[in-house]
């Protein structure tokens, strides 16, 4: 919505100098500060979000930053400590995290391009600048150390092993585990228990007298060692017709949760056995979903070869009266001597260093019951049956009191205190993979990772599909597409021409004005709409005009939109940009950047002062939705600047403090946001000789001339478009809750370097309500 503008009559008026008051904003912006700190530990926000502004001074966040954030997104605040630069709110409603890598753009492809980005940009609320990328840029953001090999980190890894310095010895060659499955490694298929087996154990059969009524899966495609692992768990309670389906939790095997419903039973409860299940009579009074449904459900997501693991799974297929041909049971898989059975719990903590079913914790939690045997089935199949002897779990189990002395597996925190702990190392100690999915043509070490499952494609637009089936069934995610970069020249032309466009952008032209005008007061005018970079008199008209260039484009908005058509004793002035290839389309660009979403909600006033500042912190309450209040410096002095921008929650709580402060009570200069903070960052640090005379023509290079003029399929103006649509329609088919980020990782070649950019956002996250300070 636009300002009212006030046109025929308007004359120009002396300004009074506000009265400064004492300087308290150093104790209220600390005050809000506290505020923000303490607004995790709020009951009532129940979903992921990240925080509106960016600590960082020029807006460019690090690699090891992102790292930073990363890691907490995968372990959350107990584990690892918070980012320095962003908060991100109750991690642990996080689904998934997603990363999209656009390799061979930057920056200045965004803004070059910045229409056709038009998804992208409306759909991230949070961007920030990137240096240029290192040689290994991937490696850099999910801290892979550059000497670390992938058997550094499968030392690491089997290092935390449980110890098993016991006096009780066993010879190998007489352990269970080795009897039945031998000392090397096996496959998968090796692991499957055999139709004998499933008798022997009682799982439902096709043609059983006792599974009549029983659906089966419709799984009888081909098992191979690569077939897909998918962890089950179910919980149940007692019926008037015995045991029934309460729960249902089934994990796919790169540790993302598919499927967790929860069952009403058909029968009578007698008891829900809350201490095993967490099942109460309150938790299912609403439940609408029955038996059926699931086997509906489960029949439509497992692959024809799905194999499933699960601990004593054939009591889980029984409670969902579902006949399953493949199976691991990690309850027979961890073979124990006269075939007795490890409990869930003691394997995890034994194999996996974990601590599941909890004492202070209300039942079991099916989720993490049926990752924790994905994850046993994982180690089994990684490590081998010798190295599961050589950890004498008989013994262990037998001497509880090894575990009671600290003489078992470090725990998560004591890992990742180290400082040089990656992403992926983190993923492993919660049992989970990365997904990596990429070009053929494209190296990196992800790829040799241990914990990393990748795909490699030929072309982006097989990364594109492989992404859309891939992406749910993984807690985290990278998906990298590769474009051609620029040449250097080329780029060089584009980065100036782009700087004289927002150059060009944000200089007004003024006038006619009359020979006898007064100039010093049309000049102050000028000023009261923002910071001026030159202000200077053009005489070669046949009346004087005044050519005012502005630091900010807000300020030459504001100045068009209030003085355009206005009288200056007694003459109609026309306020008008300079007519360019540049700013042709000025109008169109100036609408988009109003729609930006870091823009929306976001106002631009001029005219601030210390008094202004002490009185918006001490009136918050008039200002409903006020989330941040952006307060520029000068680069040389560090002073605070006569402008700034606040940030409200909505575009309706911005419009209606824009309404009060234009009113009367503040006499403030003021409009809509137009530029993101990181690009005003960026666009404040342009040198002087990038700068051209306004109005001057710059020819664009013969090879993009021409390539605009043919508008081939492949030209980058058309590639933006295109990609921008197809990642932004695949960033909204993600789940809530999912954690994530787009990045162009800049450029960097022996001519030069430009700066990277990255987008940032939550799924359907909950805006925040607490104002933050920042300067």
């Amino acid at each position: 919505m636009e300002p009212q503008r006030e046109r025929a009559g308007r004359h120009l008026k002396k300004g009074r100098k506000r009265r400064r008051g004492p300087n308290m904003l150093v104790g209220a912006a600390e005050a809000m500060r506290a505020r923000w700190e303490l607004e995790e530990s709020q009951p009532e926000a129940k979903k992921a979000r990240l925080s509106t502004i960016l600590f960082a001074e020029n807006c460019e966040v690090t690699h090891e930053q992102l790292c930073e954030l990363l890691k907490y997104a995968v372990l959350g605040n107990s584990n690892v400590s918070k980012p320095s630069w962003c908060q991100l709110f109750h991690q642990n409603q996080l689904n998934n995290v997603v990363v999209f890598v656009l390799q061979g753009m930057s920056q200045l492809h965004f803004y070059r391009f910045y229409m056709e980005f038009g998804v992208l940009r409306k759909a991230f609320t949070h961007k920030f600048r990137l240096p240029p990328p290192s040689s290994n840029f991937l490696a850099d953001i999910i801290g892979l150390q550059k000497k670390q090999t992938t058997g550094d980190l499968s030392k690491m890894v089997e290092g935390s092993l449980p110890s098993t310095s016991s006096k009780v010895s066993i010879s190998l060659q007489n352990a269970p585990i080795i009897q039945k499955y031998g000392s090397k490694k096996v496959g998968l298929t090796r692991c499957l228990l055999t139709k004998e087996e499933m008798k022997t154990f009682h799982f439902p059969l096709q043609g059983f007298p006792d599974c009549e009524n029983f659906v089966p899966t419709k799984c009888h495609g081909s098992i191979t060692d690569n077939s897909p692992l998918f962890g089950l768990d179910c919980e149940m309670c007692l019926t008037s017709k015995g045991r029934e389906l309460t729960r249902i939790s089934l994990v796919a095997e790169g540790g993302c949760c598919v499927m967790d419903e929860l069952v009403k039973p058909d029968n009578k409860v007698l008891d829900y056995l809350t201490s095993f299940s967490g099942i109460t009579k309150k938790i299912l009074n609403p439940v609408t979903t029955k038996l059926k449904d699931v086997q509906r459900q489960l029949k439509a997501l497992l692959p024809p070869d799905a194999v499933l693991v699960g601990h004593s799974l054939g009591l889980d297929l029984r409670a969902l009266k579902m006949i399953h041909p493949y199976v691991i049971d990690t309850s027979l898989l961890y073979v124990r001597e006269q075939g007795r059975r490890f409990k869930l719990k003691f394997l995890a903590k034994a194999i996996l260093g974990k601590d599941i079913q909890c004492p202070d914790r209300l039942g079991h939690d099916a989720t993490e019951d049926a990752r924790t045997t994905l994850e046993l089935a994982r180690y089994f199949l990684k490590y081998g049956p010798r190295k599961i002897a050589e950890l004498n779990l008989e013994a262990l189990a037998s001497h509880q009191e090894l575990l009671a002395a600290g003489q078992g597996p470090r725990n998560t925190a004591e890992v990742v205190q180290q400082s040089n702990t990656s992403v992926l190392e983190c993923l492993d100690l919660m049992g989970q993979k990365l997904l990596f999915l990429t070009r053929e043509a494209e190296t990196s070490e992800l790829s040799s990772s241990r914990n990393c499952q990748t795909i490699k494609c030929l072309t982006n637009k097989e990364v594109l599909e492989q992404a859309r089936v891939e992406i749910p069934l993984f807690p985290f995610s990278i998906v990298q597409f590769s474009f051609e970069p620029f040449s250097y020249k080329l780029t060089e032309e584009m980065n100036k021409r782009m700087r004289s466009k927002w150059t060009e952008m944000s200089t007004v032209y003024a006038g006619p004005f009359s020979k006898n005008c007064n100039l010093r007061a049309v000049k102050r005018l000028f000023k009261s709409f923002g910071p001026v970079r030159s202000m200077s008199l053009v005489l070669e008209t046949h009346q004087p005009h005044l050519c005012i260039q502005y630091e900010v484009l807000e300020a030459a908005q504001l100045a068009i939109e209030s003085l355009d058509g206005i009288l200056v004793e007694s003459t109609c002035i026309k306020v008008q940009r300079p007519v360019t290839e540049l700013t042709l389309d000025s109008s169109t660009l100036v609408k988009e950047l109003e729609q930006d979403s870091e823009n929306r909600g976001t106002i631009y006033l001029s005219g601030v002062n210390q008094t202004f500042k002490e009185h918006l912190l001490q009136q918050s309450n008039i200002f409903l939705g006020l989330e941040a209040v952006i307060l520029p410096k000068d680069l040389k002095s560090g002073k605070q600047k006569k402008y700034c921008f606040l940030k409200f929650k909505t575009f309706g709580s911005a419009q209606r403090a824009l309404n009060i402060l234009k009113g009367k009570d503040w006499k403030l200069k003021g409009r809509h946001a137009l530029t993101p903070r990181h690009l005003h960052a960026w666009l404040r640090g342009i040198p002087p000789e990038s700068r051209r005379t306004p109005g001057v023509r710059v020819i664009p290079p013969p090879s993009e001339q021409q390539a605009l003029q043919v508008l081939k399929v492949d030209h980058p103006k058309i590639a933006a478009w295109r990609w921008g649509r197809k990642i932004g329609k695949l960033y909204h088919s993600l789940s809530p809750g999912t954690l994530c980020l787009i990045l162009l990782p800049g450029t960097k070649s022996t001519h030069g370097s430009f700066s990277g950019l990255g987008l940032m956002g939550i799924k359907d996250e909950e805006e925040s309500t607490t104002p933050k300070i920042c300067s």
